[in-house]
């Protein structure tokens, strides 16, 4: 065993603030409470029911007015340059669906890594479009910007608004959960990088339980009785990405065996995380975990 690289409590911080002469944004990560997978629709994607939750981890981008738009990617984690990030394509969706010059610098703090199934690179987006429109005043409402954020990818939507919110069709079709419950929760972050497309690529459908575990978990919500830590909430791409990872695979075991705790992966990996108490917090300042940092962490409520 070797300790963690990091333990970090991570700490609420607000969407906005007010920074020199521009704008900092901050985009939270994502865990998926809940993540069901059915079969394949008619345009190739997955049907989708995840019961989504913003967590108070946070990537930065700070606007600037500029002469013309450009992007610097700086912190702990690598992102894409040029066109291939989603903040200037997010920009520059925005610029043409509003006929509007929205020339600005971005510096994007990159403090969550890519990869690991808590949507970063989505929240990014969305931060951005979310960012213009302050700084610019283009008054667009939160439906405005969810349809330009369906066009940059199937969690983006997500970010724009509620903190907690039904997810379906590919994951764009965005229902607010009406009974929100906070929760406090630690993330195991290992050192591998996933891949969500190849994770679907290798998953099997078993549409019998996709369709038995939505219908109880509907039912749940309908009756505000369910409970996060129930077995109902599960994500039913975890097999798929251990069969591609098997490290991950041993983590999980090797954390539960620690721990005592129900861990579960977010997304399609590698991240994942128990549901806690705030008492036990300083237990887990004491493990050892092999090959992860850890990260004490809280739903974002904004």
């Amino acid at each position: 065993m070797v300790q963690p690289s990091t333990f970090t409590e991570h700490t609420h911080q607000e969407q906005f603030q007010k920074r020199d002469n521009g704008l900092v944004v901050r985009a939270p990560a994502k865990i998926n409470l809940v993540l069901l997978i059915g079969q394949k629709r008619p345009d190739n994607f997955h049907q989708v029911w995840s019961i989504m939750a913003k967590i108070n981890w946070y990537d930065e981008i700070f606007i600037e007015p500029a002469p013309k738009t450009s992007l610097v990617c700086n912190g702990s984690y690598w992102a894409p340059q040029g066109n291939d990030n989603l903040v200037l394509r997010a920009a520059e969706l925005l610029e043409q669906k509003t006929s509007r010059k929205l020339a600005a610098k971005f510096t994007l703090t990159k403090n969550i890594p890519a990869g690991t199934g808590l949507g970063s690179a989505s929240s990014d987006a969305a931060a951005t479009l979310i960012g213009l429109n302050k700084a610019f005043d283009l008054k667009l409402s939160v439906e405005e910007l969810s349809g330009m954020a369906g066009q940059l990818g199937s969690d983006v939507a997500f970010f724009l608004d509620n903190w907690m919110s039904v997810c379906t069709g590919k994951g764009e079709k965005i229902s607010p959960v009406a009974e929100k419950k906070q929760f406090v929760a630690m993330l195991a972050v290992p050192d591998v990088s996933v891949s969500t497309k190849e994770v679907y690529e290798n998953f099997k459908p078993d549409v019998e339980k996709y369709h038995n575990l939505h219908d109880k978990l509907c039912e749940l919500i309908e009756q505000n009785k369910l409970d996060f830590q129930d077995k109902l909430c599960t994500n039913m791409l975890e097999q798929s990405c251990f069969d591609l990872h098997s490290q991950l695979a041993g983590l999980k075991a090797e954390l539960e065996s620690l721990t005592g705790d129900r861990w579960r992966l977010s997304g399609s990996g590698s991240a994942m995380y128990a549901i806690i108490t705030y008492l036990s917090a300083d237990f887990y300042r004491k493990i050892s975990a092999d090959r992860c940092s850890l990260h004490l962490i809280r739903s974002n409520l904004w």
